[in-house]
Parts: structure tokens; sequence; C-alpha cells
């Protein structure tokens, strides 16, 4: 399938650990120089024009986290008149123009160009142009698109492009226009797989030892939890997710008790969560596994089930769910592990509850996710590097939590280890764990 725009390196292959929509990216960008076109391949798309500056609009050339940009009649605009869906956005006025100075190695299938009418101008009208020679000359692609709106849309072209190629946006005749937020979708293919759940790791050294009955490992083939008896529910859930997990299996809202849990185990049933203004949260998503029934099925075991306020199951903890998707549907494999920790949530019964089934589930106060992106491609482990797009959040377990999207509630993985002792992705080299860990994700968040 497609992914994000996919740069050569060396004999690899590496890939933006961004998606599509509002986009800013990691500092640690990494630039290779393919030798023989003599040209510089950027690895970051999509380009959000957030760490750039160019105040005045005669025509200069901007570091932008993709690569060199040239702006003629353009400047970076930031004030309250500028349409974007960060801080900046580029504004054109005249007949402007903007140019990548670089190539993408992979070709494009589609380009997605965000754009609006700056403050009170009149209507504008643009194109965009591709080169295939590394600029010497330029070729129209798509139909002229007319800007009247001062909502910041989205407007796509598709094409059919290999090899290298680059973009520019030609203003042609109006007012002020603001650009943001442009996205190369690369004309590879790739095979997502079904890969092991734990690759990244067993935070907890979990075991199938009976005797270790609050960290007891479960190992199915739709994910990997550890189990903790006293709480009644899982530490943790891990899982993979690639297209390779995706299918049309209907929800199967079949919650039942996990007979794979030692005899001797509390096992929960769905009435365990009847009136107690929690939901019966999902970790590891149905909409996650869906290819066959069996595999929706398997998440709706109560072991993958933890007590979570309304509002975050069905609003905010979805928003994400459905974020990571988004990423998966963009050429990306992803590793995610979730739970909660600490006792005391608020439901919609309101108050702070902290035990519900007669005190054998606790209801946690948080619930936390980390999210490991990569480009979808083999040995995943040994393709995690310092420029791996990590997100961790924390949530409170409350029901005003949807007060903030899930962005918000953004911290470190080393923040997470903190306050439940877990140690995340201990299968990547500790050098690159120890960069990774401790950066917040300031990436798009939908």
């Amino acid at each position: 399938m497609n992914r994000i725009v996919s740069f050569l390196l060396g004999l690899g292959m590496i890939c933006s650990i961004h998606s599509c929509q509002k986009f800013s990216v990691s500092p640690n960008t990494e630039t290779q120089t393919n030798q023989s076109a003599g040209v510089s391949i950027y690895n970051s798309f999509p380009e959000t024009f957030e760490l750039g500056t160019k105040a005045t609009y005669p025509s200069a050339d901007v570091s932008f986290t993709t690569g060199i940009w040239n702006l003629t009649d353009a400047m970076i605009g930031n004030t309250t008149s500028d349409r974007k869906n960060g801080t900046k956005s580029v504004r054109i006025q005249n007949s402007g123009i903007l140019t990548m100075k670089f190539n993408s190695a992979s070709g494009a299938s589609e380009v997605r160009i965000y754009h609006g009418v700056y403050g009170t101008e009149t209507a504008s009208t643009w194109e965009l142009w591709y080169s295939t020679n590394s600029g010497s000359t330029w070729i129209k692609t798509g139909s002229t698109i007319t800007t009247s709106s001062t909502t910041i849309s989205v407007t796509s072209f598709t094409m059919n492009i290999t090899g290298y190629v680059r973009f520019q946006v030609r203003k042609l005749t109006g007012g002020k226009l603001n650009i943001d937020d442009i996205s190369i979708i690369d004309n590879l293919t790739s095979t997502a797989t079904k890969d092991d759940n734990l690759a990244m790791g067993n935070p907890s050294n979990a075991t199938t030892v009976t005797s270790n009955a609050n960290n007891y490992l479960l190992v199915k083939s739709q994910y990997s939890l550890s189990y903790n008896n006293s709480r009644g529910s899982a530490n943790w859930v891990s899982w993979h997710l690639s297209t390779a997990w995706k299918g049309t299996a209907p929800r199967c809202d079949c919650f039942t008790s996990d007979a794979t849990l030692p005899s001797s185990f509390f096992k929960a049933t769905t009435s365990n969560y009847t009136n107690t203004g929690f939901d019966r949260g999902h970790l590891c998503p149905s909409e996650d596994r869906d290819k066959s029934d069996t595999d929706n099925a398997a998440t709706f075991k109560m072991t993958n089930i933890i007590p979570q306020a309304p509002n975050l199951n069905q609003i905010t903890y979805v928003a994400l769910e459905n974020y990571c998707r988004t990423l998966m549907n963009s050429g990306k494999e992803l590793y995610i592990i979730s739970g909660g920790y600490g006792s005391g949530g608020t439901g919609s019964n309101g108050g702070t509850t902290t035990k519900i089934a007669n005190g054998s589930i606790t209801v946690p106060s948080r619930i936390w996710k980390i999210i490991v992106v990569l480009p979808v491609g083999t040995n995943d482990i040994a393709r995690v590097s310092t420029a791996t797009r990590v997100i961790a959040v924390d949530m409170p377990n409350i029901n005003t939590v949807n007060a903030q999207s899930w962005g918000n509630y953004r911290t470190t993985v080393d923040a997470i280890e903190t306050s439940t002792g877990y140690n995340f992705l201990t299968n990547v080299p500790t050098t690159i764990q120890n960069l990774i860990e401790a950066s917040v994700d300031n990436g798009p968040t939908q």
C-alpha cells in the first residue's frame, strides 16, 4: 500500500514518522545525500512550516524540517489573519511561488495541501507543478485551484510519479493566500504483516508462572498482556497494528470471561461493570482486530477490558485509537502498549470509585498508552532510531477528561515508567531508548 513519502538510505529504506493533517515534526530529522543524483533527500514529510522563519516577501531560501524551500513573493505568517493548522503557514502574495529545493526519492501517488484565504483578502487561484529532473523543467499536475474560504481546507492531487520528484506551488491571481501542511504520499508498494505483539519488550517481565499472580503473562495471537489478579484486570496489553490485522469482520460485542486464566484467578464478567458508571474499556481496540471474527472476539475477553470513565473511553481515548489507524492507513505499522495505574476514577455516577465487582476490580486513576510508529517494513527493532516517533499519553480516568484533546495529555515514556515501575522498549538498544523515551511527542494529532 502507499506510504507517506519514503526515502532511500543506502541499500535500505527509511520513511517519514508522521501522517497527515496537522503536522509538526521532531527536530531529530535525518538528512541523506544521494551522491549519484547530487541532490539532498529528506525523511520528514509532511511539511508543516512550523520550524522556519521568514518575515518579508522578497525571494529567499528557508530551511524547514523537510529541507530547503524557496519562497518568492512569500513569507511565513503567524498572525491571527493567517490561516493555519498550527502556529505558522506560508503566506503568498501577487504571483508568488513556493518551491522545494530538494527531491523526494520515492515518487508520488498523491499530494495533499492545506490552504485558505489570508485575512479578508479576495479569492485566489493557484496550481501545483512538479519536476522530475531536480527543477530543470516543470510540469503542471491537476487542475487550477480556487481558494475562496477563510476556513483552512485540504486539496488532494492524485498522480503516478516514480523516482525523484519535487513540487512547486504557483499562485496565479487574487488576494494573499495561505498554504500549510504539504503531505506527499509516495508511489511505492509494501506488504504489511502481522508481527510479534511483544517485539518491543516485556515491560514488567511477566511470566506464565501461576504463583506470579499479579504479573501473569497471557500470550494470544491477537495481543499479549500482563494480568494482575489483585486488581482484577491487566497491568498492560501489548499489540502490533498494521493493515495485515484489518478486515471487515463486524464488532461482535461479545464480552466474555477469559477462560485461559488459571482456575484460581479472579475472572471478570461483563455484569461486573453494570451500573458502576464505568465503561468496559478496551485496551487493544476491537477495530484494531477485525481481520476475522476470531480476532475481533479476542478483544472482548475481559482481560483486555479495564474500567474507563465513559467520556474517556468514548471520546478522548477513541480519538487516539482512530489516529493510530490513520497512521496505519498512511503506510505505518505501530507497536502499542496500554494500561492503567493507581486507584480511584470518576465515572458517570460522579464521586471517586476505587473498586467495583465487590472489590475484585480496581478502578485505575490513570490510563496510559505508548505508541512506536514505524514505516511498514521488516526487522522492526533494528529500524527503531533516535528519529522514530514515539507517542506517550497519560490521561486521568475521569469523566471530564474530554475537556482537552488527547494531544494535551502527551508525556514521556520515562514519566510513565516512573509512575508504573515498568521498563518499556527493552528490546531497543539502550542508547536509542534513552533519547526516544525522554522526549514528548509534538507531532500531529489527527
